[in-house]
């Protein structure tokens, strides 16, 4: 039996809430709690999506696992401290231990098709964040090499798009080298790690931050809220694809009349429950294991 959406946490210790993420600080080390809420347009819906958190989570575990890049994890049980103030076990499944790492405050972005700001960008100007790309692309076009196009990491709002050269002038040269480097590994191993799964990986958006003086890999990696995953077998270049992310909620509200400057409408259950098993049928195609709701 699926458990109802977790849409907020409480906990005795100081908070800092994402529009997904509720992230407490232990001391020494963070907790990062993924609830079920879902954003679209830098809108946090109304109700969630069950099990969303839970998914994301097990899907993050399994790529810092898989990818042999150093990172954030410690553990994903809950610790004493916080298991005291949780005694239905709410958050089972659904957190990490990690360690407190300095963020470094751009997104590192990699796109390896042409789709959502690029493919606007591109009509408009024939470039994705100033690279210039050959004429006549479709919607969707596979790229001639993966893109590193940074952008500015917001606390609220929506992060903005900015060149290579902006990043490099704000964190310094050699940072950003090695930033655009481990991203595009990190995104080229997960782009053939869920080939053979039978998954496009569009895009995707990395946080790396600093940790004993070392660039570890942080937040989440290569999850449906933070990439486009596709199915290979019904990729088609010029149009929009079916996903497993959560463009399939965007495009529902771009159906309404909603204006996305208001707060924004009830997503109807049958979008909430198409919107759950899009993320189930990821992690399960990703990882090969079969999602059991705790």
């Amino acid at each position: 039996m699926t458990r109802p959406p977790l849409l907020e946490t409480h906990l005795p210790f100081p908070r800092r809430q994402g529009k997904v993420r509720d992230v407490y600080d232990l001391g020494d080390r963070l907790f990062i709690v993924s609830t079920d809420r879902i954003s679209a347009f830098d809108w946090v819906m109304p109700n969630g999506i069950p099990d969303k958190g839970a998914l994301l989570t097990k899907l993050s575990m399994h790529w810092f696992k898989e990818l042999g890049v150093e990172n954030h994890l410690i553990d994903d049980l809950v610790p004493p401290e916080v298991s005291a103030h949780d005694p239905d076990g709410d958050l089972v499944g659904r957190c990490m231990v990690v360690r407190k790492a300095t963020v470094i405050p751009f997104e590192c972005v990699v796109r390896g098709y042409l789709e959502g700001s690029g493919w606007k960008d591109y009509q408009a100007t024939g470039r994705v964040c100033g690279i210039e790309l050959p004429k006549n692309m479709q919607q969707c076009d596979v790229l001639p090499m993966p893109f590193f196009t940074p952008a500015t990491k917001a606390e609220s709002g929506h992060d903005e798009n900015v060149s290579f050269e902006v990043m490099s002038k704000a964190i310094g040269q050699e940072l950003a080298n090695d930033l655009k480097e481990k991203t595009l590994q990190v995104y080229n191993r997960g782009v053939a790690l869920a080939k053979k799964r039978g998954i496009i990986i569009a895009d995707t958006k990395l946080e790396w931050g600093w940790w004993e003086g070392r660039v570890i890999l942080i937040d989440e990696v290569l999850t449906p809220d933070s990439s486009r995953f596709w199915p290979a077998d019904q990729w088609k270049p010029g149009r929009s694809q079916n996903s497993f992310d959560k463009q399939f909620v965007r495009e529902y509200l771009m159906g309404t009349d909603w204006d996305k400057n208001s707060p924004p409408p009830v997503l109807p259950e049958s979008i909430v429950e198409q919107t759950r098993s899009r993320y189930v049928e990821a992690y399960e195609r990703i990882t090969g294991c079969s999602y059991v709701s705790s």
